[in-house]
């Protein structure tokens, strides 16, 4: 069983849902990187998911967008990301999922890429762009490497793709509850509720389903939870409270493990 599954199970049997975190690889500089994971799981959360900073993230709003500016202007390469990833492993076991483009891995090679993710102690990689039609190379590499492939479904996700979907994914389904680009919204939309409830007929006992984009208050998490969701993916929020902070570390490290104990505490299912 995967490091990622083992953490929904163990998440389950609490009555707990899982906080997902996604911060960008590099931003504001690839040291503060290690720092802001420890801070964010200090802070409660359960899977953190690190960008890997990329000059065309076609499925990121502003806040997201300029993060991976700020850390391509840093330096910040898809080795360096996976180099930090090493370090974090050696001493923290919390799941830690990459997210990236197609790109990125076929100009190192996918064959490559995954060998040295693996031995970073990657638990898992969403590839934004990879649709699951011409996902089964890369998915048979990803698991002689013990790398689970976690896939992206949205609301116009078709019954027969979605199926599909399922039936290649691992560690969690990534669900996009809207149309459009990430970004923090004011509430959880009536779109999002009827997605999550079509959705989870799919997933029930087979994969985690875990919901993103626009999910930024206490009061979204709650909702998702409610709803059937085992897992809220928070990214924008994160990635602002990085911008706004970003010439004060202690600050920083201080408001992201507070933010995080808060989205943490509505997770937690009331019996």
């Amino acid at each position: 069983m995967s490091n990622i599954s083992s953490t929904f199970n163990r998440l389950r049997k609490n009555s707990e849902g899982a906080l997902i975190a996604y911060v960008t690889g590099g931003d504001p500089s690839p040291k503060y990187t290690p720092k802001i994971v420890k801070a964010l799981v200090e802070g409660g959360v359960d899977i953190v998911e690190i960008g890997i900073p990329f000059s065309d993230p076609i499925a990121d709003g502003p806040v997201i967008q300029a993060s991976d500016v700020r850390a391509l202007s840093a330096g910040t390469t898809p080795t360096m990301v996976l180099n930090i990833v090493r370090e974090l492993k050696k001493t923290i076991e919390t799941p830690i999922v990459l997210l990236t483009y197609y790109n990125i891995i076929f100009r190192k090679g996918v064959g490559r890429f995954l060998e040295e993710a693996s031995k970073s102690s990657v638990d898992g990689i969403i590839v934004a762009d990879l649709p699951v039609e011409e996902a089964s190379e890369y998915k048979e590499y990803a698991e002689e490497k013990g790398i689970d492939t976690i896939f992206l479904a949205a609301p116009s996700t078709s019954s027969e793709r979605l199926e599909k979907i399922v039936n290649m994914d691992s560690g969690f389904l990534y669900l996009i509850s809207v149309f459009g680009v990430t970004g923090m919204r004011d509430h959880v939309a009536q779109l999002t509720i009827q997605t999550l409830k079509r959705i989870r007929q799919y997933t029930v006992n087979r994969i985690p389903l875990a919901v993103g984009f626009g999910i930024s208050k206490p009061d979204h998490v709650r909702t998702i939870i409610s709803y059937g969701a085992e897992g809220a993916i928070v990214g924008s929020a994160f990635v602002k409270i990085i911008e706004e902070n970003q010439n004060d570390l202690p600050i920083l490290l201080d408001r992201l493990t507070k933010y995080a104990r808060e989205m943490k505490e509505a997770t937690k299912l009331i019996s």
